[in-house]
């Protein structure tokens, strides 16, 4: 017991804070790199890099010296095919570090939305126009992250979110119909960009080009989109690679409002999409009395006619 005390005062005594600090960072990073990768092809790249390794150490317990010869001069451009076959990857947990880590150091909460609320309706509006025509869409959302690059792959526009100019930039007949829309600071920066395309090997096969460009465009950002299909009609919003499917028009309005909005509370956000159902409820019930009304104006006036 006394010799098992003495060697626990001996780890105390060596233990110092920053190997404390050491470990954790280092856990950090391994955990952070693990959820990154879970569910990515590069589950397994990784396994195959380690099926690699453990090669070359079963060719040094066999004596294999041609096998070691080769491994052993691979071993040289494995950093650059870590950056290449990664590349994917890296970038996202850069841009995952540096959105976490500006957070701490620079105030980012807001009270309100410098821009208003108005311009959500256009974009409801327009997305649920769209899908009752089946004609295809696709509008992206700039965040934090910038999107310039995307930008400048389409055709400038720096006009202000509408109704009227989001159903003429989709129209089939209209050349900017191919492409997505990025909206930026309450404006549509650009129409006709062209996005990347995610790799996730667990996308349904269903999706088309569209959904897996809006799927890939907020794997590499923070940006967030809103796709409507040309074969179903069916409207779909994308964010942090996942996407939900099946929306309506206040379900559509609450899920931007809360990503534009995001200091309001979870409580705040339903409120808002009971009154916006409500809201909407209201106005179908009117239309329905009114064509009631219209019907059965016409079938009195009939018999005189």
């Amino acid at each position: 017991m006394g010799e098992l005390w003495i060697q626990l005062e001996s780890i105390r005594s060596g233990f110092e804070l920053r190997n404390l600090v050491d470990i954790v960072i280092v856990s950090f990073l391994i955990y952070e790199v693990l959820r990154l990768v879970r569910g990515t092809r590069a589950v397994q790249m990784a396994v195959g890099l380690l099926l690699v390794g453990f090669l070359y150490e079963i060719s040094g317990w066999f004596q294999l010296t041609t096998v070691q010869w080769v491994l052993r001069n691979a071993i040289v451009y494995a950093g650059f095919a870590v950056i290449v076959l990664f590349q994917h990857e890296i970038r996202a947990a850069l841009t995952h570090l540096g959105n976490n880590i500006r957070i701490p150091f620079v105030q980012r909460k807001l009270n309100a939305n410098p821009f208003g609320q108005e311009w959500y309706d256009e974009i409801v509006l327009a997305a649920t126009s769209l899908a009752s025509e089946k004609t295809g869409a696709l509008i992206v959302f700039e965040r934090d992250v910038g999107l310039k690059t995307y930008v400048e792959s389409g055709i400038r526009l720096d006009s202000r979110v509408n109704y009227d100019l989001l159903i003429t930039i989709f129209n089939t007949h209209t050349p900017l119909h191919d492409g997505a829309v990025i909206i930026s600071n309450n404006r549509v920066a650009a129409a006709c960009c062209f996005l990347p395309l995610t790799q996730n090997p667990k996308i349904s096969r269903d999706l088309g080009t569209r959904h897996r460009a809006a799927i890939g465009i907020t794997e590499d950002t923070d940006a967030f989109s809103v796709i409507i299909s040309e074969e179903t009609g069916v409207i779909s919003f994308a964010k942090d690679g996942e996407i939900k499917r099946n929306l309506d028009g206040p379900g559509l309005r609450t899920l931007i409002q809360k990503e534009m909005e995001p200091w309001r509370s979870d409580r705040e956000n339903a409120e808002i999409e009971a009154e916006e159902r409500k809201s909407e409820r209201e106005i179908d019930e009117l239309v329905a009395t009114r064509k009631a009304g219209h019907q059965s104006k016409g079938i009195q006036e009939s018999p005189s006619a």
